[in-house]
Formats: structure tokens, sequence, C-alpha cells
């Protein structure tokens, strides 16, 4: 079991995927360090999510997290900060769950300062098995654009199968439809043990 640990104040989860690094619920009260982060890296995390251009203001942080902390239950997504030494980092978090055929997708980002050490994928392989034991998930998959090599490192060193492109998979700025690349794992394939 994941051992998983709540602010008995307001009731938010947390992961701890070591000392380092914890995965903490999304609050609205985050919406200024992840738009100071988004404000100050436009350019390094424009080039692969879409949702920087269109994010001008902290207000539009807070208007994305109270969408996900306000969502009702049966559209619920864990979507979680990742805190590393006690500062927000970036975020993980499922999307796109499909209850019925118990799979997921997860999503994340991280600050440009951060890269390189680690992080992402301790994070993603703690989040699975919360998947997988915890939401009962037997499915999880990954897509990352053609070209965003830190990106697909993630899934490859976890132990993802790759399963395809998916062509003109997501809207990036200036109107340009990127390539995905498609990544999964199952409840029964056994994750890279070595993060």
């Amino acid at each position: 079991m994941i051992k998983l640990q709540f602010n008995n104040k307001a009731g938010i989860m947390t992961i701890k995927v070591n000392e380092d690094i914890v995965l903490r619920q999304i609050m609205v009260s985050d919406f200024n360090g992840i738009f100071d982060i988004i404000n100050n890296q436009r350019e390094y995390l424009g080039k692969w999510l879409p949702f920087v251009e269109y994010t001008r203001e902290p207000g539009d942080t807070k208007t994305f997290i109270e969408s996900v902390v306000n969502s009702p239950d049966d559209r619920f997504e864990h979507v979680f900060t990742i805190r590393y030494k006690n500062e927000i980092a970036g975020i993980i978090g499922f999307k796109g769950s499909d209850k019925a055929n118990r799979k997921t997708e997860i999503g994340y980002w991280l600050s440009e300062d951060k890269q390189g050490i680690g992080i992402v994928t301790r994070a993603v392989k703690k989040l699975c098995d919360f998947a997988f034991k915890e939401q009962y998930i037997n499915r999880i998959q990954i897509k990352c654009a053609v070209g965003n090599i830190p990106s697909s490192n993630i899934p490859k060193r976890l132990g993802f199968k790759f399963e395809g492109i998916e062509r003109g998979g997501e809207l990036l700025t200036n109107n340009n439809f990127a390539d995905l690349e498609v990544y999964s794992i199952l409840k029964t394939d056994k994750l890279n043990i070595n993060y």
C-alpha cells in the first residue's frame, strides 16, 4: 500500500516520493507559485505545453485550479503539485480517466531549473503505484510530443511499452499540430524499480 498522508486541517492528500520530493494535492492557494513558474519560463514551457500561451495572469491559473478542485465526483482527477525541497517545482496528475475501463493518462510538467535530477521519473513511478494499488487502475498511458526527449525518456525509464504515434494528437502554439508518442503500462507489467 502507498503511504498517503492527509493534512488534518484541510484534508489535503500528500504522497511522499522520497526525502526531497512530495506530491501534494493541488490547492487554490497554489495558484501564485504555479503562475510564477509559468510566467518566468514561457519560452521553455510553451514549446510543448499549449496552455502556457493562454495563461496570461494569475487568475488564469486560479481558474484552472478551481476547475480541478471543484469538479464533480464523477469527473474528479487527482492532480498534485510536485514539491522539491518544499518548493513547487511543477504539476503531475491524471487526466482523461475512464473509470469504467479502469484506465487513465498521466500528464506532467516541471520547472526548467529542476530538470535532469529524476524528479518527474520518481513522481510518475509513485503515481503509478498509487493508481494501481489505491485506485484499481489497470492501464496507464503517457503521451509525449515527438521530439520532446526529456519527457519521452520518463516512460522509457520506467518500463512503459511504446505503442505508436498518434498523428496530429495535440495542438501546440501557432496552430501547429504535434504528433504524440504513446506509451502504456498495465498493472500486470513490471515498473522499473530503479527509480
